[in-house]
């Protein structure tokens, strides 16, 4: 399929249920695209020299609003056909998937630049609070205000 039919910025939401790295691949399925750059975030089973039992993940009301706005400022700053960004919310366990982000380009280098800005840029801009639970007992929150 070509761009010129679809927006750049493709698919952008929060979900409480599993994320699929297939519903992003086919959102971002593009003719003119020759590299596709994809970033999968897990939660793993440690931070910090602790071990780490499990998450949840909350969101601010605006924080799909600002989702959607990192998006189109990666998509306006990079040369890039399509932009896609999933995050999980709730209670997520060890191994499962918190966030999906690509872009699609003409070539690789555009892909894996918008990719790495908007990863970033969604990690330190977008309302989005992590609470880490350790096997310790204790916990943390991390990215909070």
């Amino acid at each position: 399929m070509s761009s010129s039919a679809q927006p750049v910025v493709r698919l952008v939401d929060l979900r409480e249920t599993p994320l699929e790295v297939e519903e992003v691949l086919a959102a971002l399925d593009d003719d003119a695209a020759g590299g596709l750059n994809l970033f999968v975030g897990r939660v793993r089973d440690h931070d910090g020299g602790k071990g780490v039992v499990g998450l949840d993940y909350s969101a601010h009301p605006t924080a799909l609003t600002r989702l959607r706005e990192v998006c189109d400022q990666v998509a306006a700053d990079h040369d890039v056909q399509g932009v896609a960004a999933l995050h999980r919310t709730g209670t997520l366990a060890i191994g499962d998937v918190a966030v999906v982000v690509a872009t699609v380009a003409s070539h690789r280098g555009q892909a894996f630049a918008a990719t790495r800005d908007l990863i970033d840029t969604l990690k330190s801009e977008v309302p989005i609070w992590k609470h880490q639970r350790f096997t310790d007992g204790q916990d943390e929150w991390v990215g909070t205000p």
